[in-house]
């Protein structure tokens, strides 16, 4: 466990928990909330929030130095508009080529638009962007994506802000094993304990933001998340007994005095 680091792009995070910075209250919650789950990298809307560093913004309620800003895509609803946007957030960071890429289908179900994701991807990988991308739980796509070139695959759980958890458990079962950049699980999340089934299903994180921001208590949710996630992860590294049928006892018979 003391070299259980994750790496994307080449980079390594000792947390795997990945929270956005939407929704909160207030700035004030969100800084608590970010600090209290142990995460290195936030994730921030390039269309919400104010990357400009000469301009008030909330990322002054960050400290840059201990986050690595996730710049995304989100409210893209065409190719286009994604491409546009990372190329914003490269010039305003600085060339920061890390970047979450979602291109979004409708505003009722949020599902990504997989044929526009694709398009998206494909540019920006040429452009030297490092996409950790957004998709569906389909196994095909998500191979797709990583032959591309995508860093990192992020298939949803459940719906954006849903909290269902993960509906397809198999689907994310097929994308893992067939991966060799990490898997994240990404959006649908509604408490801890999907949070560790995510993790030991063997994914390589979970991302969230929803689940802790609209808790009734952010900050203690945000801990909790960070609990499940490490549990969920020693236990995949563990190994989960098989699943059987019938008892099995847990002191046998054999070789019993009497």
């Amino acid at each position: 466990m003391a070299n259980d680091t994750l790496v994307i792009a080449g980079r390594s995070f000792d947390s795997r928990l990945f929270l956005g910075t939407g929704k909160y209250k207030d700035n004030q919650t969100m800084a608590a909330a970010l600090e209290a789950s142990g995460t290195e990298v936030v994730t921030v809307a390039v269309r919400r929030v104010e990357l400009d560093r000469t301009k008030a913004s909330m990322l002054d309620h960050l400290d840059l130095k201990k986050y690595l800003l996730l710049p995304n895509t989100a409210g893209c609803y065409t190719a286009e508009e994604a491409i546009r946007t990372c190329r914003l957030a490269r010039e305003l960071l600085d060339g920061h080529a890390l970047t979450k890429l979602e291109v979004l289908g409708d505003a009722l179900t949020l599902f990504p638009d997989v044929v526009a994701t694709l398009k998206a991807a494909e540019v920006l990988i040429h452009e030297g962007f490092e996409v950790m991308v957004y998709t569906n739980d389909d196994p095909i796509i998500a191979k797709v994506l990583e032959d591309m070139g995508c860093v990192a695959v992020m298939p949803l759980a459940a719906p954006i802000g849903s909290g269902l958890g993960i509906r397809n458990p198999y689907n994310i079962l097929c994308i893992i094993e067939n991966a060799k950049v990490p898997v994240i699980v990404d959006a649908g999340v509604g408490t801890a304990s999907d949070a560790a089934i995510a993790m030991e299903l063997g994914c390589a994180g979970v991302l969230m933001n929803t689940a802790i921001a609209g808790a009734r208590h952010p900050v203690l949710m945000a801990s909790a998340m960070k609990k499940a996630v490490a549990a969920g992860r020693e236990a995949f590294l563990a190994g989960r007994i098989p699943r059987k049928r019938y008892a099995s006892a847990s002191s046998p018979l054999d070789g019993t005095f009497f």
